[in-house]
């Protein structure tokens, strides 16, 4: 896979996750749905894939970088599917509204899973580590605008994180921001 290739396959991947973040964001803002710990610690694993991809755009394809996305994803997949499990025993309800017949967390595990199959496909294409050009430096227009986006949710979401737990754990099952509440 020539080095092209590679950065605009990173590029997407990282532009996939800043969009679940930023409809984290849209649930979580407009629709007044606050995120519970489970689904912060999601959202960290969300950002941990997302750095790997993100170091694969600035430094180059390693296989170290997707060592890191496959583990964020792995970590976020098992802490969706925690979720799940919790919520699959009759009578004991579910956080947070359904999309597509389908709630949140368990977009999450499917999304966290298709990362960590689409991390070890990339690991498969030896051709983009032994680039006998160097790494430019230079970012075309689609990766630099991934890197932005991926900075701000990520900032966005450790405000948001400290506006709802605090220097704290986060309450069960938060209804109100704690610093505005």
């Amino acid at each position: 896979m020539p080095g092209d290739v590679s950065k605009l396959l990173n590029a997407l991947g990282l532009i996939a996750i800043d969009l679940v973040l930023v409809a984290a964001f849209v649930d979580q803002v407009w629709l007044h749905d606050l995120p519970c710990p489970l689904c912060v610690l999601q959202r960290a694993a969300f950002i941990a894939a997302g750095f790997g991809l993100a170091l694969n755009l600035v430094f180059g394809p390693r296989p170290s970088h997707y060592g890191v996305l496959i583990l964020g994803a792995s970590a976020g997949a098992a802490i969706s599917i925690r979720q799940i499990l919790l919520h699959i025993v009759p009578g004991t309800g579910s956080f947070g509204d359904a999309y597509l017949g389908l709630h949140l967390y368990t977009w999450a595990f499917i999304i966290f899973t298709v990362m960590i199959v689409g991390g070890a496909i990339l690991l498969l294409a030896d051709r983009q580590f032994g680039r006998p050009e160097p790494w430019s430096p230079r970012l075309s227009p689609l990766p630099l605008a991934a890197l932005a986006i991926f900075a701000l949710v990520t900032a966005g979401n450790l405000i948001s994180t400290l506006l709802i737990c605090g220097l704290g754990f986060c309450p069960d099952n938060p209804t109100e921001y704690l610093w505005f509440g």
